[in-house]
């Protein structure tokens, strides 16, 4: 005798969501353990971000920060710590959310080794809807030429709160768009790949999840490094002339003298942040996946 056929769909309906489910929990989880990570690293990163903005070799931004002193050395850290543990949230739940649903739809016209890239790619456009906003103030609080006029996160907000969206909050929102959806869907496509190829060489799942989600994401770190620092000098000012993103790229390019290894300059401590950060965080949520199921 055969079950009732609605009720298997009703049980399989729910066994997805809850596999649905642990995947935000999960994301979310492990990103928030990578918060120790950002906390150390936040010095690199804003080292990073005046190179960026000021076009400046590497002991000249130190310099710059140490100058400051201590207590303006984290100002801006609030932001990203936000971002670290909704960020992967929203990304790996949404994108296992939106890989499901095109498994089921795709009827073998997309291929199954492309899914879980175009899945990443939706959840990545996503990504920028949500985090533009968090992006723009973190990048605003970092410009040490703001701290006179902009002392306060809340004077921050302020200011922004009174421009139009697409010159506030939502400054460099098609970068930040192109950047996110282009690294999320590289970085789910290839990290399944490069953690299966690690593994053949003898290591242990966790190794495995760790050196795959270095790798795969310094390799789009530094592909995606130009969109990086347009956005951080379109982001940075307020009130400043508003220029669109192709007038802005033509001012970086020509502030970068046309240089590619100008462009690409703090692009080394990219990958520092990127293997500390982005391998911790897909080790942890691999070895969660792997306990749940």
């Amino acid at each position: 005798m055969t079950g009732n056929p609605d009720h298997k769909q009703d049980e399989e309906g729910l066994k997805d969501s809850i596999v649905r489910f642990q995947s935000y929990l999960h994301g979310g989880t492990s990103s928030l353990l990578s918060t120790l990570p950002t906390l150390i690293v936040f010095p690199v990163y804003k080292t990073v971000f005046r190179q960026q903005i000021h076009n400046t070799p590497i002991h000249q931004a130190v310099g710059q920060l140490y100058k400051e002193g201590p207590a303006k050395l984290y100002r801006g850290v609030t932001p990203p710590l936000l971002m670290r543990t909704l960020n992967g949230t929203l990304l790996f739940g949404l994108q296992d959310t939106l890989l499901l649903q095109l498994s089921h739809s795709s009827q073998n016209v997309i291929p199954t080794a492309a899914l879980p890239a175009l899945a990443g790619f939706g959840a990545g456009i996503v990504e920028a809807l949500v985090f533009t906003p968090f992006e723009r103030v973190q990048n605003v609080l970092q410009n040490g030429r703001n701290d006179r006029h902009l002392p306060t996160l809340k004077t921050v907000l302020v200011r922004l709160k009174d421009q139009r969206l697409a010159l506030g909050y939502y400054r460099a929102f098609l970068p930040v768009t192109a950047r996110n959806a282009l690294g999320s869907s590289l970085y789910f496509g290839l990290k399944g790949p490069m953690c299966a190829v690690v593994a053949g060489q003898g290591l242990s799942p966790l190794i495995s999840s760790f050196i795959s989600g270095t790798m795969t994401s310094m390799a789009i770190s530094l592909a995606l490094y130009p969109l990086s620092v347009l956005v951080a000098n379109m982001q940075a000012q307020v009130g400043w002339e508003v220029k669109g993103v192709m007038a802005c790229w033509r001012v970086l390019w020509q502030s970068r003298q046309r240089s590619v290894t100008l462009l690409y300059r703090g692009g080394s401590l990219v990958i520092l942040r990127s293997c500390i950060t982005w391998g911790i965080t897909t080790a942890i949520y691999d070895r969660q996946q792997k306990s749940s199921g």
